[in-house]
């Protein structure tokens, strides 16, 4: 009845953007992202039959209102799914994460993650990692991916068998260095994501992402570095030329942001190193870079006056054993 899990954030590569269903989160087409790690969410979950009403307490703090209603969508279609006797107690979830959250570092993504793969397990549901993809997506789209970790693809569809997420297997991985670049500035993904197909700009996006889609499967098959983060950079753009252009005009750009970007532009074309920018909803930074050059991507950064870490690949959500369960 009771069950931990940990899951790591996930960076956009091929991004998505909008909803076709909001109850659901079914995107309106397919992504590619790749899990960043040490940086996790760790999630405990128990069914308890004394408990009347569920709680959630995310760093410390209990969930009301919207906040608490996506996490209500989680628990709800795990009581419906499984035939475990104590699905039907009260839960109580707790989590924490060893990260900056709402910056546009992905931390819904472990959040729901890590609460899903718990759910599974302390509901008796004996589901693979792609079938709890489904129950993550639920909560964030972007959660799906992070259930099945490293670099993973997430279909879109409109129902559970189609809308699922699909590990990308890869030689990119040992070598990745992610350059987390913090620009802190609050943010509203979710709003962003409802009046996405209101942009003028949504319907391009739309037309040129299956392209995307498939030049970045092909380049993550061919561990074409290059190929693969450009790719995440231009994506980047694009995302933002979209949600700029959406009726409520988000900037999430600051300042900070800017200087990352021409400072990562210069290392590129002046310095000949390998170094691409990507952003997903929000002003922090992702730099994409090799482990040879991380460090010297690392320290540009801080002279752009950015706080700044060094992240790779993480795995899969996993359940944590009760050593490593405790907070």
């Amino acid at each position: 009845m009771k069950a931990t899990a940990k899951a790591h954030p996930i960076q956009g590569l091929v991004k998505y953007h909008g909803m076709r269903d909001e109850q659901l989160r079914l995107p309106y087409h397919d992504s590619i992202s790749v899990c960043t790690a040490p940086s996790h969410t760790k999630t405990t979950v128990e069914f308890d039959f004394e408990r009347e009403e569920d709680t959630y307490i995310v760093d410390g703090e209990e969930l009301e209102g919207r906040a608490k209603e996506r996490v209500d969508d989680v628990v709800d279609y795990v009581r419906k799914t499984s035939d475990a006797p104590h699905a039907v107690y009260g839960v109580k979830l707790e989590s924490e994460n060893s990260f900056p959250t709402n910056v546009g570092l992905g931390s819904s993504s472990s959040g729901f993650a890590a609460a899903a793969m718990a759910l599974a397990n302390a509901a008796e549901l004996e589901w693979s990692r792609p079938e709890i993809s489904t129950i993550a997506r639920r909560g964030s789209s972007s959660a799906a991916r992070a259930v099945t970790g490293g670099f993973s693809h997430l279909y879109a569809g409109l129902n559970d068998e189609d809308c699922r997420s699909e590990r990308i297997e890869t030689d990119l991985e040992e070598d990745l260095r992610v350059v987390i670049g913090l620009v802190p500035s609050y943010k509203e993904t979710e709003q962003a994501h409802e009046e996405a197909a209101d942009s003028h700009m949504f319907q391009a996006r739309l037309a040129h992402i299956h392209e995307q889609i498939a030049e970045a499967r092909d380049a993550l098959r061919a561990a074409d570095f290059e190929r693969t983060f450009e790719l995440a950079e231009h994506d980047s753009l694009s995302l933002a030329a979209t949600t700029m252009t959406g009726p409520a005009g988000w900037v999430y750009w600051q300042p900070a942001t800017l200087r990352v970007f021409n400072a990562v532009r210069e290392l590129r074309n002046e310095e000949d190193i390998p170094a691409y920018f990507s952003t997903d909803t929000g002003a922090s930074v992702y730099v994409n870079t090799t482990d040879e050059h991380a460090e010297q991507v690392k320290e540009t950064l801080e002279d752009c006056g950015v706080t700044s870490a060094i992240w790779q690949v993480g795995g899969p959500a996993r359940i944590l054993d009760e050593s490593e369960a405790l907070f």
